[in-house]
């Protein structure tokens, strides 16, 4: 089996990071060996993960090609669609700190994944004429935000801007996304995992148990939001095949890769 996630170790601190080239698409095996690793963090005491990716691209969200590869096939569609929403759940009930180390575009799954997390560090492009982007930009592409993601959108920006957001599937890029709270801090391309690992080196040294019950309060409403009766994934699904859906979906696998972000068709 190839690894897809690169782990490093720093002192108490894991990093976990995301190694599918060229972007990091999320498939199914993917998101399968993204929860082991963050189980397995757990379960060797870690006291915290970072998760990054490849330079210039954090993931560019789900692999279109590998779902629109399984056909009609809706179980297969699930089965793929119930790993990345394993890897969601289980990134937000993390028993530990975990901060996204959002090294480049971030786009829909991406998003979502940098959403579930403790604290988010996103890199500033070298070139501000392309700058590095992060949304969840379904509507654009065919697909419903589902209420529960819909939910962690609105934790970090309002329920107003959240709701312009998720309308128009914007994609906004790093500077706008620290205006509005989507992101926490910006770093250069080459400190985004250095100043991720030093944010949860800080917040460390708190006192652990204090600080671990104080978080898993704050973060009661990410777990409630990404409650099955509110991701409604076989709804989803249904709605994947809506020709609406399909001829969007067809039509991005069918075009080249953005020219302002350089990933091919993922959602």
């Amino acid at each position: 089996m190839t690894t897809l996630i690169e782990v490093i170790n720093h002192g108490p601190i894991r990093e976990l990071r995301l190694a599918r080239p060229p972007v990091n698409a999320l498939d199914t095996e993917l998101c399968r060996q993204l929860i082991h690793a963050i189980e397995l963090a757990m379960a060797e005491d870690a006291h915290g993960i970072v998760l990054s990716g490849s330079e210039r691209i954090f993931t560019g969200g789900m692999d279109v090609p590998h779902l629109l590869s399984h056909g009609d096939d809706k179980h297969k569609l699930l089965d793929t669609w119930n790993a990345f929403f394993g890897a969601v759940r289980t990134l937000a009930e993390s028993r530990i700190p975990v901060v996204a180390a959002i090294t480049g575009h971030a786009p829909a799954g991406g998003c979502v994944l940098a959403l579930c997390c403790d604290y988010r560090v996103m890199a500033r492009s070298a070139d501000p004429s392309r700058p590095y982007a992060i949304g969840l930009n379904e509507v654009q592409v065919g697909l419903i935000a589902p209420e529960g993601i819909q939910r962690l959108l609105r934790r970090a920006v309002g329920v107003h801007r959240a709701g312009v957001l998720l309308t128009t599937g914007s994609l906004v890029p790093a500077e706008q996304a620290l205006q509005i709270g989507l992101v926490d801090e910006l770093a250069e391309g080459d400190l985004v995992v250095a100043r991720a690992i030093a944010w949860l080196q800080n917040l460390l040294k708190q006192p652990r148990q204090p600080m671990l019950l104080t978080r898993a309060i704050a973060r009661a409403d990410l777990h409630e939001a990404l409650h099955p009766d509110l991701i409604q994934l076989d709804r989803f699904v249904e709605a994947w095949f809506a020709p609406d859906a399909q001829n969007a979906l067809q039509a991005l696998v069918a075009r080249p890769a953005l020219p302002m972000m350089d990933w091919p068709a993922t959602v």
